[in-house]
């Protein structure tokens, strides 16, 4: 078996992970499918979340940010900012995977004990499925600052699904440590 770099393995992962969440913009209407929604285990393996929703962060997040901010607050009705994020994120948004930094981010009800369990132990394992390919990625995790731009994108984006997330949520980043990725079947190297 030939060695899969870890800049191979981030390429694959990301590509993947976009395809994977433009069918469901375009097919479900923004419905996380199950492989945007990885289990989170501890390094023994044992789970510590069934199915955690994870977002991947743009390289640039401002712009995109600003665009969901934008639409919550220009309509009262939640369904007119939801079409025109939802119209946004079917057409290119995922078409590059190249866009995305490998961080990844998940948003928790403030003062989640599960949140402060992830931060505390520093990482933890994410595995995440759909149709018949697996990947397991071990990550490093932190607890976003409120001035993140990071935090502040996962805010704007969910709440364009749902208006009534808190102003004090916790948002963790999500950093994979390439080197011990793992994934079934195995990315083919590109010639």
């Amino acid at each position: 078996m030939q060695h899969v770099s870890d800049e191979e393995l981030k390429r694959q992962f990301l590509g993947w992970q976009c395809r994977i969440r433009q069918m469901a913009m375009r097919q479900h209407g923004g419905r996380p499918s199950s492989g945007m929604a990885p289990k989170a285990l501890d390094k023994k393996g044992a789970v510590l979340i069934d199915a955690l929703i994870v977002l991947l962060i743009p390289k640039e997040p401002e712009d995109l940010t600003k665009f969901f901010q934008f639409q919550i607050q220009k309509s009262p009705d939640p369904k007119q900012s939801y079409e025109a994020a939802l119209k946004l994120l079917q057409s290119d948004y995922f078409r590059e995977s190249k866009s995305f930094s490998d961080q990844l981010a998940a948003q928790f009800s403030p003062q989640s004990a599960v949140a402060d369990l992830l931060v505390e132990m520093g990482e933890c394992i994410l595995e995440f499925e759909q149709y018949s390919q697996v990947w397991k990625l071990t990550c490093q995790t932190r607890k976003l600052g409120l001035d993140d731009i990071a935090r502040q994108h996962v805010l704007a984006h969910n709440r364009i699904f749902n208006r009534n997330i808190p102003s004090d949520a916790t948002v963790l980043s999500f950093a994979p440590q390439w080197h011990s990725a793992n994934a079934d079947p195995a990315p083919q190297i590109r010639q």
